[in-house]
């Protein structure tokens, strides 16, 4: 696909945070947070142990090297042993309700894990990885986006993405955008949305059946057929596309390859978890204490946030303190500052 593509790592207390612009709009976000495990994504080999056999459904529950836990199908043969160590490869990801799931590794040398800087290196080889505030920047404009359902597209439309159980829904909105000739102002947003669609779903790493409701009618099918390989194009192998229905719905699919972002970054509820706002709040307490370098600064947030926050303070040095504010909920935060 072609493009610009701009690497940025992103490095706070806890966390380090990798992102991938692509014509300066989010393409990419990997995330690294202090004691968390390793993020299971496709193609990731290693050992895992044999927890539980069950036999009449030809499938084995597997305990990883490294936590987290994959189903293993073994309706072709080959029945693993209760408490056996076998080499296995993620073929998915795990998800919300859904576990990973393994096979058998082929034979051959292990891929080793990849570093988040290999990961970034891997989206634009040859480009520079920039830090500082301009990544900060980039980095908090990826996780913003991961978590936006609706995103503008230009001349006032707009499209929304929405994950359901079943698919990945995505509505076109025309808005104010479609001119003085609607079908080809129609055209043109389609374009524009099927490439944003793609760009989105790999940043927020989302997969499995997808549906474009495009805006208009009377669709040129061979023109966006061809604009859908093309934006996918970094997604292959693996992308399936169907044609438009009468409906105008444009269906395909794709192979999930990470878990998705949002069930990092929000709690069960759909808000920010504790843990995201403790990062957040420790990436502010460094704001807040590079413009004020005297200052003792004090955090104040809910005791569930704090709990999150107080080893990161560990990090930041004796003038950053937390403070539990018994009325504050999750996402009600404070900064205050002594002397």
């Amino acid at each position: 696909m072609s493009g610009k593509r701009t690497l940025f790592l992103d490095a706070s207390p806890g966390e380090r945070r990798g992102a991938v612009l692509l014509d300066g709009q989010p393409e990419r976000l990997f995330l690294e947070r202090a004691g968390d495990p390793p993020s299971l994504e496709t193609g990731m080999r290693g050992l895992a142990r044999v927890r539980r056999v069950e036999a009449g459904l030809g499938i084995a529950f597997l305990e990883l090297d490294g936590g987290g836990e994959a189903i293993l199908s073994f309706a072709g043969g080959g029945r693993p042993v209760e408490g056996a160590e076998i080499p296995v490869e993620v073929a998915a990801p795990a998800r919300a309700g859904k576990a990973a799931v393994a096979r058998i590794a082929p034979a051959g040398d292990a891929p080793a894990a990849l570093s988040l800087e290999d990961r970034l290196r891997a989206a634009a080889p040859t480009a520079r990885i920039e830090s500082g505030p301009d990544a900060r920047q980039a980095a908090d404009l990826a996780e913003e986006a991961v978590l936006a359902v609706e995103h503008p597209l230009p001349g006032g439309a707009s499209l929304a993405i929405e994950p359901t159980r079943a698919l990945v829904a995505v509505d076109v909105d025309l808005g104010g955008a479609s001119g003085a000739d609607p079908r080809r102002g129609s055209l043109k947003i389609n374009l524009l949305a099927v490439a944003a669609t793609a760009r989105l779903l790999r940043l927020k790493g989302l997969g499995g059946l997808v549906v474009i409701d495009l805006a208009g009618r009377g669709h040129d099918g061979k023109t966006l057929a061809e604009a859908v390989r093309v934006a996918f194009e970094p997604d292959m192998p693996g992308v399936s596309i169907g044609p438009i229905s009468r409906f105008g719905a444009l269906e395909l699919a794709a192979p999930w390859r990470r878990r998705p972002l949002s069930e990092i970054l929000l709690a069960a509820d759909g808000r920010l978890s504790a843990r995201t706002v403790a990062f957040r709040l420790a990436r502010a307490l460094e704001r807040e204490g590079r413009a004020d370098p005297g200052a003792r600064l004090s955090a104040v947030c809910s005791p569930e946030v704090a709990a999150e926050l107080r080893p990161l303070l560990t990090l930041m040095g004796p003038r950053f303190d937390v403070r539990e504010g018994l009325d504050f909920d999750r996402l009600r935060t404070d900064i205050q500052a002594h002397g």
